[in-house]
């Protein structure tokens, strides 16, 4: 299949740290995972008065439509061209969503934050989790919508051109990295970045740099969220090592960051 992404896209997500996909996937597929996932919500969908927490945390999900989403010809294109062929491996779940709801009550947890990707010293405790400057186990964060998110919609926020001081900040701490709680501590001394918000119609994929750093927000809209944000894995680690020309656009990132 001939290239997908531009050469200015490219370039986006290397500098800012993401890429948005438009139509990755049908509105018929984004429908068929709603009706799923209303079936584990403990609400109403016709009645809003019911929506009475600002955020339902759904588990994994391995049917047809959530693996439909985020498998097609074109996604796996686009993947190569960020990563390198054989170098990722395919989704055989979407994880977690938090489905945030319009209730006026404010969620507890919309801090900035970047995803970790590999187990600390103890697995079953996210806060413990790591990332590297490798970025060992995850390949990209993807924030995948399930329904049309407007700017009141509560989109995520990314942090434009963040992955670049996370990168600097994991860099020199090896093979190790750092933990969940340890990047959390020195975010406020990172530099302030633009706002964008991750708006678009279902369907629309967002493709983040793992080290992006990111937020989520109150809900102001009529209509509940629905996201996915699934890692898409590696089959090993980043190459930072490289002359800049053999790295992959994940990789060259990193080493804009830390040259």
């Amino acid at each position: 299949m001939s290239s997908i992404l531009s050469k200015e896209q490219i370039e986006h997500f290397i500098y800012d740290g993401f890429v948005r996909i438009d139509n990755a996937f049908s509105k018929e597929v984004a429908n068929a995972a709603l009706d799923i996932l209303w079936q584990d919500i403990p609400f109403d969908r016709s009645n809003p008065g019911s929506w009475t927490e600002p955020v339902i945390r759904l588990g994994m999900y391995l049917q047809e439509p959530f693996i439909k989403s985020v498998n097609t010809p074109s996604l796996y294109t686009i993947f190569d061209e960020l990563l390198g062929s054989n170098t990722w491996i395919p989704c055989k779940s979407v994880g977690t969503f938090p489905v945030r709801f319009p209730t006026g009550k404010l969620p507890n947890d919309t801090g900035k934050h970047v995803d970790v990707s590999f187990p600390g010293d103890d697995p079953e405790n996210y806060f413990t989790w790591r990332a590297n400057i490798r970025s060992k186990g995850r390949a990209l964060l993807m924030l995948v919508l399930y329904s049309d998110v407007s700017s009141e919609d509560a989109p995520t926020v990314i942090y434009k051109q963040s992955h670049m001081d996370i990168a600097k900040l994991l860099y020199p701490e090896g093979d190790k990295g750092l933990s969940f709680l340890e990047i959390a501590a020195r975010l406020n001394d990172l530099p302030n970045r633009d706002e964008v918000f991750a708006t678009g119609k279902a369907g629309t994929i967002y493709l983040c740099h793992p080290f992006l750093v990111h937020s989520a927000q109150s809900h102001r809209g009529v209509n509940p969220k629905f996201m996915a944000q699934p890692p898409l894995l590696l089959r090993g680690e980043l190459n930072i090592i490289d002359s800049e020309s053999g790295l992959s656009p994940v990789e060259r990132a990193i080493r804009v960051a830390i040259d």
